[in-house]
């Protein structure tokens, strides 16, 4: 039993470290822009995505523009997506929420992979 117990106690301590280490990398998108949520934010884990859809370049997703036309040359990475997109738009401009939803959609039918259904992200 003497033995038994650090090593109990060692695995513990490695499960916890590993499950830190693991959510680290995992992101969630809901911007403080959105107030209260009607389902769960979204889990979102980066690296982990960007490595599997084999995605090199921030612009990818993190694209600049005016006027409602994306710029593929013009990347935004670090700067929220609520500072262009806001909650309620005026005019024509593309709102938060379906700035998000047509960003990731678009993609995972184009590429006929990933999460199209309301709960396949927003999981309860």
């Amino acid at each position: 039993m003497r033995r038994i117990l650090p090593l109990l106690i060692l695995a513990a301590l490695t499960l916890v470290a590993a499950q830190a280490l693991a959510q680290e990398s995992i992101t969630k998108l809901a911007p403080e822009a959105f107030g209260k949520f009607q389902r769960p934010p979204a889990l979102f884990a980066h690296d982990k995505h960007n490595e599997k859809a084999k995605l090199d370049e921030c612009v990818v997703c993190h694209h600049g523009g005016a006027d409602g036309k994306q710029d593929k040359s013009a990347s935004t990475e670090g700067t929220p997506c609520a500072d262009c997109h806001k909650v309620k738009p005026a005019g024509k401009a593309t709102g938060l929420q379906r700035a998000y939803h047509k960003q990731c959609i678009d993609c995972h039918r184009a590429k006929g992979k990933g999460p199209l259904a309301c709960g396949q992200c927003h999981k309860r």
